[in-house]
């Protein structure tokens, strides 16, 4: 392999701009590849939404002593948000990633623009050496094949680290996992929403006044919910309906209220429970979605032969990776949650949440495909436990396997409690309740400090509103 090639890491989001910082703080060449016209579009895309967790929790080491240290041409003067706020995403954006993304260390390697579609490889006299291929593969570079403004373009690697995240693949809110009959057309003509819409800003318009189905079980849902109850303050004749694949769990949907550890989640809980028994909310259980019709309003028939007439539906569904970029490699996924196969049991959502998720790196995280990885979100496939702190230890043990420090690699230097700031938002399953940990909301407004982070916490994007941990009392006289 030709070391001179970079290694080429997919998004510049948080845990893609973290790997670029790990790698460039071991000398290492890395060339970044972002779809977006800028650092963190995704996140740009549910900007409005507030994380229960404060900035201590949300900056990546290596990336924080990159912003913080002098070099030439660089002051070093960027200054850390205080660590007790609750940053929005926006907020997440503007006073990390973007900076972090201007720096002169990161920027020049930066690439907006570039939607990875196909990954592969070749030999070094340019033949390619397709997933059917084994002699010499371990030293054949990566070929990336990105669509840019100006057309197709192809780029070579030594290694690759896929942090593209799964924002773009939302689940499908047919049954199965599969699409409902006349779902593809119900999107194709604006009668299905993403799962964190702005009803009190940008999609105050678009949601006012309307009868709304929101479809999902866990934080998107709970934020969505909530943030249209203020709209329907504004607008009484909105109608909000709240679909839940399986029958309510009131700990699960709510939480603990005011016996939970952390405060702001309590109180969304609480809010949540308020709309729901006021009858602000209507609670619909065991929907499971056959088929709709798009005409005037969208009719929905479930699964039992119930049919519902909507003018929306809010498919707080979760996501799923995807993987069609990636026919052309070798991968061993866990058959269930589709993340790598020796991470997979550690994550699996029927058995853990965010807080029980074993610390993991490089070699969890390795595939037969020699120099490549999933991370972040997407290396967490269809489960909803990830947590950035996770990501941000990910990335790190990887960048150290690739400079060759395999002592490195294989420590481990994060450890997660039980309790505390986990989060499974941005992964959530509509098949499923949420899972018990969370990080972020839209609606409350928590003080800053409390109790459950006077120690070193994980941290995530997003929120969950269902929650054991924190709530013993209340779980065990269920």
């Amino acid at each position: 392999m030709n070391q001179n090639l970079p290694v080429i890491v997919i998004g510049a989001g948080p845990i893609g701009l973290a790997t670029a910082a790990h790698l460039r703080e071991r000398g290492q060449d890395v060339l970044v590849l972002e779809a977006g016209d800028s650092a963190g579009a995704a996140i740009a895309q549910w900007s409005h939404i507030k994380l229960f967790s404060p900035w201590r929790f949300n900056i990546d080491a290596a990336s924080r002593r990159l912003l913080e240290t002098p070099s030439e041409g660089y002051a070093g003067d960027w200054e850390a948000p205080r660590i007790t706020k609750l940053p929005t995403g926006a907020e997440l954006v503007s006073e990390y990633l973007q900076p972090l993304a201007a720096h002169p260390e990161l920027a020049p390697r930066i690439r907006y623009g570039h939607r990875v579609v196909k990954i592969s490889r070749v030999l070094p006299d340019g033949r390619g050496a397709d997933k059917a291929r084994t002699a010499n593969r371990d030293d054949a570079p990566f070929l990336v094949r990105t669509e840019t403004p100006g057309g197709l373009v192809d780029l070579l690697g030594r290694a690759v680290v896929d942090a593209s995240g799964t924002w773009n693949q939302p689940s499908p809110v047919g049954r199965g996992g599969i699409e409902a009959i006349g779902e593809a057309e119900a999107r194709e003509q604006g009668f299905i929403t993403g799962g964190l819409p702005d009803p009190l800003g940008a999609d105050e318009n678009e949601l006012a006044g309307k009868d709304l189905l929101v479809l999902g079980a866990g934080h998107s849902a709970a934020n969505t919910i909530i943030a249209l109850g203020r709209l329907q303050k504004q607008y009484p004749d909105t109608r909000i309906r709240w679909g839940l694949r399986g029958e309510a769990n009131p700990i699960r949907l709510y939480g603990g209220g005011a016996a939970d550890q952390l405060p702001a989640r309590g109180q969304l809980g609480t809010s949540l429970r308020r709309l729901v028994e006021n009858g602000h909310v209507e609670l619909l259980e065991n929907v499971s979605v056959a088929s709709m019709n798009a005409g005037e309003q969208l009719a929905v028939v479930l699964a039992d032969g119930r049919e519902l007439a909507v003018d929306r539906i809010i498919a707080a569904t979760g996501f799923r990776p995807d993987l069609q970029m990636l026919s052309e490699l070798r991968l061993e996924l866990d058959e269930c949650v589709e993340a790598p196969r020796q991470l997979g049991p550690l994550i699996d959502p029927e058995f853990h949440s965010c807080g029980t998720v074993s610390a993991h790196g490089a070699k969890e995280l390795a595939h037969p495909e020699k120099d490549f990885y999933i991370v972040g979100m997407k290396s967490y496939g269809r489960a909803p436990t990830f947590l950035m702190a996770t990501g941000y230890e990910q990335v790190r043990s990887i960048a150290a396997a690739l400079s060759g420090d395999a002592e490195a690699a294989g420590r481990v230097e994060l450890e997660l409690p039980e309790t505390g700031v986990c989060s499974t938002d941005l992964g959530g399953s509509y098949d499923a309740p949420a899972s018990e940990n969370s990080c972020g909301t839209e609606s409350t407004e928590p003080a800053e400090s409390s109790g459950c982070c006077s120690s070193p916490q994980p941290v995530s994007l997003g929120l969950s509103t269902g929650t054991l941990h924190g709530n013993s009392e209340l779980a065990a006289g269920r």
